[in-house]
């Protein structure tokens, strides 16, 4: 994939760039914004931006794309890059906008990294830089011919619930009376508001499950913070919006998806506002009629803030293999297990297949113990809401 030539450049400056990637993505997004400020207003979001996250998901994924270049030639990291490409075309990012951040993050490189950027350098970043642009945009233009029609549509909010203090349930219906496309257990969809300053900020929710024939279902936890702009978007769908509004909402996107068979052993493993596409899942692997055993693993602060319990429960109540283990940090029932998740005491069958939501560390944590009880790591799958920081962490 990577020339012979710019192989060797990279391998020689990677390890300087890789060092710098922080302050080179951090001028990147203020050159970008400075330049494009309705990129800020109305597409990425105000709260990554200001907490900086999206510069670190930003900088992993740049140093995990070349190092896998390096390390295996003749392959593509189509898992990262189908995560990636998922998230930009829920967005309606274009191809023509990868060559507006190609500008601005070439620019930086040069401003953080002076003299050492020759045209030799520069040539070599620059294969690697359009090698993952490329690809995305191929595998964008895939995914949005498979959906078909505009990245937004108008749904109206047919019922809203209130699911926990924090969490609440809004079931859609399209406002154009017209079909609805099914969509895989898993999957999340875009939504895009108004906000009060006139920005147009878009954030993406699991689709927690499909109530009915002609809707489409998300529940949003609200997002308590004093640093604002993070949780604008949660706080005014808590606030503002009641039965009878509408909402622009895109097509379901997500790779995190079953893909397994009725015999296959399943984990489904959920924290927080997590256990939203583990619903939908189990709600799929009940009406599918799957045979095979499911664990279900699920950790809160506690059962008042466990969103969707009784859904949750139920749907894993109807397959004829499944157990529930529940974590509470506080006020754990009988039947329940204290504190954080600890599956030492939990039995796992043979070529289990690991589906994991949650905050980094939860995540992080099951996957460690999953992998001490012989599963296998390629087995192992997760969704992040937000940047995707383990490929940061890594880096």
């Amino acid at each position: 994939m990577l020339s012979e030539q710019s192989a060797a450049t990279v391998r020689a400056t990677l390890p300087a760039v890789g060092a710098a990637l922080g302050t080179i993505t951090e001028r990147f997004y203020a050159g970008l914004f400075e330049a494009h400020p309705e990129l800020l207003r109305d597409l990425f979001n105000r709260g990554n931006q200001a907490a900086g996250t999206q510069r670190q998901a930003l900088a992993g994924s740049i140093a995990a794309f070349a190092t896998h270049l390096l390390d295996r030639p003749g392959q593509r990291p189509d898992a990262m890059l189908q995560r990636i490409a998922h998230k930009h075309a829920s967005l309606g990012v274009t191809p023509e906008q990868y060559g507006v951040v190609h500008e601005h993050l070439f620019a930086a490189i040069a401003e953080v990294l002076g003299d050492a950027v020759t045209p030799e350098v520069a040539a070599a970043w620059d294969e690697v830089y359009w090698l993952m642009a490329n690809a995305l945009i191929a595998v964008e233009r895939r995914l949005r011919e498979e959906h078909g029609g505009p990245t937004w549509r108008a749904w109206e909010v047919v019922e809203r619930v209130a699911e926990t203090a924090d969490v609440a349930t809004f079931r859609l219906r399209p406002a154009d009376g017209g079909p609805v496309r099914d969509f895989l257990a898993g999957q999340y969809v875009s939504v895009r508001v108004t906000l009060t300053d006139g920005a147009r900020q878009i954030r993406q929710y699991s689709l927690s499950g499909a109530p009915g024939p002609d809707l489409r279902q998300i529940s949003v936890k609200r997002v308590h913070t004093a640093a604002a702009p993070d949780g604008e978007v949660s706080n005014h769908l808590h606030a503002r919006v009641e039965v009878g509004d509408v909402l622009e909402v895109s097509e379901p996107y997500g790779d995190l998806v079953l893909d397994a068979d009725s015999d296959t052993p399943l984990l489904l493993a959920s924290a927080g506002i997590g256990v939203t596409p583990m619903t939908a899942m189990l709600a799929h692997l009940a009406d599918s009629g799957h045979r095979a055993p499911v664990t279900v693993v699920h950790a809160d602060h506690s059962p008042a803030t466990h969103a969707l319990r009784t859904d949750h429960e139920a749907y894993a109540a109807k397959l004829p293999d499944a157990a529930v283990h529940l974590w509470y940090e506080q006020d754990a029932p009988a039947g329940t297990h204290p504190g954080l998740v600890d599956l030492t005491g939990v039995a796992l069958t043979p070529g289990t297949r690991a589906f994991l939501c949650g905050p980094l560390p939860f995540m992080r944590a099951v996957r460690t113990q999953l992998i001490a009880k012989g599963v296998a790591p390629a087995d192992i799958h997760y969704e992040v809401f937000g940047p995707d920081l383990w490929l940061a962490g890594q880096a």
